[in-house]
């Protein structure tokens, strides 16, 4: 059986020709099972997999009937959770709009607002953006959603995990009801069934895998590790004496120890690493990506920040350094590995700790991750971070030796005891200010001032 091409989805040959550059032609199962649904003009609910090419799924269609606006009012919305994730469908959509009329436009938190207003003097016919700054340009009348025929919503799991549920639910309000809603989604967890339920029409589902599912082409291994420092001398292991580790992306469960791990591994591999995660400036971030995506450096630490959506070409490796606390993240995580049906490696660091989470992954993707055994030429550094070392627990009280006197405390010497005279109101005011120095002190400063 002949193998599906671009081609066959009847696309414009402008399209065609923009797809073929970037030396895409066969399209993935998640792309394949889209088109006819989206064109058929209902609502679409998509569950897949990160790294399926869940952006082109729904781009493709789209672009496939589009017709210009001249009012230069957007007619196509495009909801993503982070500023990342505009950049990268704003850059995919103007190249596959290059040969074609539309004018595409990437707006998110962060930056000036009223710059961003300016954007839109020439008209608008696609626009893609985080929740808060759409509603906020919407509110200032900056752009018109009135006349939006098709809103897509991308990680809509993810962007109710963030809190955007008030920023969306305005955004429809400030829509027509008549419209179609595309919306796509890694998981598909109570919050996203009650949005559904609650907005959208008998959306058709399109479902790739079942949550959770992990992704066959990355191969899965674990090894129990001491603590935080300790993972730091495996890490370095690793790293030195395997050579296919030249593409890595490694996971912190927080800003903090992201930083703290560049610090030590910058001074083992100079100027082979970056780190990136939200306090970091939207410009700081996008170049360490860039200089990822390019191979200029040779590793990237963050957060989660980078589990969700972002498409970083040919990583060979993913490290959980850190077990996520949440099972789902962890699919989020590797997903950035063995995509566009290439192989990859994820390697996860456990403490005795983090063993419990990853019981719960296991059992999330119904799959058991390999151990490998620790390498015997790694030393064990027994020193503790911070949030590794044991809570002070205070003695129990009914274990403190009373004395005789059935005290555990001494008696206070006479000179120290002092009777109970009651609260203010019953003291006698000292005679070197008088019972109302309070009122005095008021009338004088009253005085003051005239």
């Amino acid at each position: 059986m002949e193998k599906l091409t671009f081609a066959d989805f009847d696309l414009p040959v402008k399209i065609l020709d923009v797809l073929a550059d970037l030396e895409l032609f066969e399209p993935t199962p998640i792309q394949e099972k889209s088109l006819k649904p989206i064109l058929s003009g209902r609502d679409v609910m998509g569950i897949a997999q990160t790294g399926t090419g869940k952006t082109l799924a729904y781009l493709l269609p789209v672009l496939k009937s589009w017709k210009y606006n001249k009012t230069g009012n957007p007619t196509v919305l495009v909801l993503v959770p982070t500023r990342e994730l505009v950049v990268q469908v704003t850059e995919i959509l103007e190249k596959l709009t290059q040969n074609i009329t539309a004018r595409v436009i990437g707006v998110y938190g962060g930056k000036n607002i009223n710059t961003q207003k300016l954007l839109f003097d020439g008209g608008c016919d696609i626009l893609v953006g985080t929740p808060g700054r759409v509603m906020d340009l919407a509110i200032d009348n900056a752009i018109s959603l009135r006349e939006i025929q098709r809103l897509i919503i991308d990680e809509f799991d993810e962007m109710l995990n963030l809190g955007f549920r008030p920023q969306l639910t305005h955004i429809f309000e400030m829509m027509k009801e008549k419209r179609q809603n595309i919306l796509f989604s890694a998981t598909m967890t109570e919050a996203v069934d009650e949005m559904l339920d609650e907005y959208f029409a008998n959306p058709i589902e399109i479902s790739l895998a079942k949550s959770g599912t992990p992704l066959e082409k990355i191969e899965q291994t674990a090894y129990k590790v001491e603590n935080f420092n300790t993972k730091i001398n495996l890490l370095e292991h690793l790293l030195k004496n395997d050579a296919e580790m030249s593409k890595v992306l490694i996971f912190n469960n927080n800003k903090k120890h992201a930083d703290l791990l560049f610090t030590k591994i910058d001074e083992l591999f100079p100027e082979q690493f970056d780190v990136i995660h939200s306090n970091k400036s939207q410009n700081y971030r996008l170049k360490a990506m860039k200089r990822f995506e390019n191979e200029e450096i040779r590793g990237l630490i963050t957060t989660d920040v980078m589990a969700r959506g972002l498409d970083i070409s040919d990583i060979t490796h993913v490290i959980n350094f850190e077990t996520p606390d949440i099972p789902e993240q962890y699919i989020h995580r590797i997903g950035r590995t063995g995509r566009a049906d290439k192989d990859g490696k994820a390697i996860t660091f456990v403490t005795k700790k983090e063993e419990p989470l990853v019981l719960d992954i296991e059992l999330l993707m119904d799959k058991g991750l390999k151990f490998n055994d620790f390498p015997e030429g790694v030393k064990i550094n027994p020193n503790k971070i911070a949030s590794e070392k044991d809570e002070v627990v205070m003695k129990n009280p009914a274990q403190v030796k009373l004395n005789e006197g059935g005290g555990a405390f001494h008696e206070k010497k006479a000179k120290n005891t002092k009777e109970n005279w009651g609260g203010p109101s019953k003291r006698k005011a000292p005679k070197k200010f008088g019972a109302n120095r309070a009122q005095q002190k008021a009338k004088s400063k009253a005085k003051r001032k005239k």
